[in-house]
């Protein structure tokens, strides 16, 4: 008798009804477990926003599976341990809960959590943006920082330093679109000036350097315009034919009818000289036997004064001319 109940004794490490009681509550575990990873399966197959914590929690539930069995083993021995362990699966069961409702946040809610790091993202964004002079683009983050996330101050801070970058690379670009301006003025090369000062005005609305640019063009114009006429009657009056002839070539481009007009007597004058000193030039140059030289005053005559009876005479000359110019260079 004492040998039977030893070996029972020995080959048993957990009574009889103890094993009994453990049964049902490792069923119970089972079909608790089995609906966990059920609803875990179902949110990573149904809800792809909330994939990665669906994973997440069917991870966590087949890890703790086996803890929970052995743990479930080992204190169904007594009521009390069974009341234990149910209070261990009540706080497990929150805690799944609980990431699942993370899980299931709306955007809003996640942008509160991470309310920090999306404003660092946020302020490195409408930092590039200023590098970049992406002024619309910054004012747009700016409003989001205020209105979305609540960081009022931080976005004052960041409209006074985009208005500030902004004005002064405006007045920056407009400085060096006037200069390009400048120089074409200087240059006269007016029709070219009158096209930049147009795109200038469109690029720069809000610049009030830019305010009547054409006009400024007119003006630089007109100055030119008069300084052209009052060299040419300084010119005429010290009978400096040859240079009132450019300055009258020139202003030809400029005069309106009327004050050309105003002119014509004195660019008679002018004329009427220098076609005298070209055709007394010709003379003595072919008296000088300079052949060359006549030849080339010669075509100036039919070129300046085509309608005159000089050039007329110049055209029955220019072809012997040419031909002893040959002849003399080619003895030389």
């Amino acid at each position: 008798m004492e040998g039977g109940r030893k070996d029972n004794s020995d080959s048993l490490t957990i009574p009889p009804a103890a094993r009994n009681q453990s049964n049902p509550m490792i069923m119970v575990m089972l079909v608790w477990y089995g609906a966990l990873a059920i609803a875990a399966s179902c949110v990573i197959v149904w809800l792809p926003d909330f994939r990665e914590v669906g994973a997440l929690s069917l991870a966590v539930i087949l890890a703790t599976v086996p803890i929970a069995m052995r743990q479930a083993a080992a204190k169904s021995q007594t009521r009390h341990d069974d009341r234990a362990l149910i209070r261990g699966f009540e706080q497990l069961s929150k805690r799944l809960e609980t990431m699942v409702q993370e899980g299931g946040l709306s955007e809003a809610a996640k942008r509160v959590l991470h309310r920090r790091e999306e404003r660092d993202l946020l302020t490195r964004a409408i930092e590039q943006d200023i590098t970049d002079e992406d002024w619309e683009a910054a004012m747009v983050l700016v409003r989001e920082l205020a209105e979305r996330f609540g960081y009022r101050a931080d976005a004052e801070e960041f409209r006074s330093r985009i208005d500030h970058a902004r004005a002064e690379t405006l007045d920056r670009n407009v400085g060096e679109a006037m200069s390009r301006l400048d120089s074409m003025l200087e240059n006269r090369n007016w029709a070219e000036a009158y096209r930049e000062a147009s795109r200038i005005e469109r690029l720069f609305p809000d610049s009030p350097r830019v305010e009547n640019l054409r006009n400024h063009v007119d003006q630089a114009r007109r100055r030119y315009k008069v300084d052209l006429e009052r060299q040419f009657l300084h010119a005429a009056e010290r009978d400096e034919v040859d240079r009132a002839m450019k300055l009258l070539k020139q202003l030809d481009e400029y005069l309106s009818e009327g004050e050309a007009e105003q002119l014509r007597e004195v660019a008679r004058g002018v004329v009427s000289k220098a076609r005298e000193n070209l055709g007394a030039r010709f003379k003595l140059l072919i008296e000088d036997k300079e052949w060359s030289e006549a030849v080339r005053v010669g075509e100036r005559l039919m070129k300046e004064f085509p309608n005159t009876r000089m050039a007329e005479e110049v055209r029955d000359m220019i072809d012997g001319l040419r031909t002893r110019a040959e002849q003399a260079t080619a003895a030389r």
